[in-house]
């Protein structure tokens, strides 16, 4: 008896081992892509980030958390994280409502609603580059679409992207256009799959369309909102394209978005170990703020 239990023991346990063994080779291709393109880099900046660096990016002195202290004492990298949290409080519930938006209208039973869907998710293939160019055309302070469309209404132009006031705000519209097809596409697709049976009953007990929203729609939509909300608040905090190309990090610094800054800080001042302290920096809080989204978010999201 306590044989026969033993080598049963001994060949579940050979089985897991040769489970593992096929897992591990299934995944190795992707490891080895995470070490050289994720884990390497991370490790590599979190190091520099307590060295000063010779212009090669080699390091140089090493000076513990004076490059942490450096930072959190330099005015212009104050201004860079309150442009950053501005930005992302202008970008993601302004970007997740629209989408929401036009996600609601497309998932209607129209005649061409079909166009539309394309119209609406036509922006997912474009490239950053190509949409802050059409933009940039667009804030034009003479000849820009926008400017045109206030005057028609007499009202004075705007210096979208040279007022210190507009051009974070000219910004974040960028920002909004480039991801709302995503998320509109992903929105959409949650909205299908929805029960219309659910919807069938809401109907037959009498509730109205913005009871049938709130009641079903956004509870069942959950799941998918808190996806991407969490993608654009990510990527949110990722931005760099449309501020390279649209302002530089100016007027006077109002667009020096952190990951701007890292930019500057490495591949113009060469100051690599300053900039991987930023980078640091910015990896704890969008891991902590994600971490505190998971917490608190997940709890109202409804899985079925």
């Amino acid at each position: 008896m306590n044989e026969s239990h033993l080598k049963r023991k001994k060949r579940s346990l050979r089985d897991r081992t040769r489970n593992v063994r096929i897992a591990m080779l299934y995944l190795l291709p992707s490891l080895l892509l995470f070490s050289v393109f994720l884990f390497y880099p991370m490790i590599k900046t979190i190091y520099l980030s307590f060295f000063l660096t010779d212009p090669q990016g080699n390091a140089a002195l090493f000076v513990g958390l004076e490059n942490y202290l450096y930072l959190f004492e330099l005015s212009r990298f104050q201004k860079s994280m309150v442009s950053t949290f501005l930005f992302v409080l202008y970008t993601v519930p302004s970007g997740v409502v629209l989408a929401l938006f036009l996600a609601l209208i497309a998932n209607e039973k129209l005649r061409g609603i079909g166009f539309f869907r394309t119209l609406f998710s036509s922006t997912l293939g474009m490239s950053v580059a190509a949409s802050s160019v059409i933009w940039l055309f667009l804030f034009h302070p003479t000849v820009g679409t926008l400017n045109h469309f206030l005057a028609f209404f007499n009202l004075n132009p705007v210096s979208w992207l040279l007022d210190p006031g507009w051009a974070l705000i000219s910004i974040a519209i960028t920002t909004v256009w480039m991801n709302t097809g995503f998320s509109f596409l992903i929105l959409l697709g949650g909205l299908q799959n929805i029960d219309r049976n659910l919807y069938e009953s809401a109907r037959i007990d009498g509730a109205g369309y913005f009871y049938q929203l709130f009641k079903v729609t956004i509870p069942m939509l959950s799941p998918t909102l808190f996806f991407i909300v969490t993608i654009t608040f990510i990527n949110s905090f990722q931005s760099f394209g449309q501020v390279d190309i649209l302002t530089k990090g100016g007027p006077a610094e109002s667009t020096n978005l952190i990951v701007y800054s890292i930019y500057q800080e490495a591949f113009i001042n060469y100051q690599f170990g300053i900039a991987s302290a930023q980078a640091v920096i910015l990896f704890a809080i969008v891991l902590v703020l994600t971490l505190f989204q998971f917490k608190i978010g997940e709890r109202k999201v409804h899985y079925q």
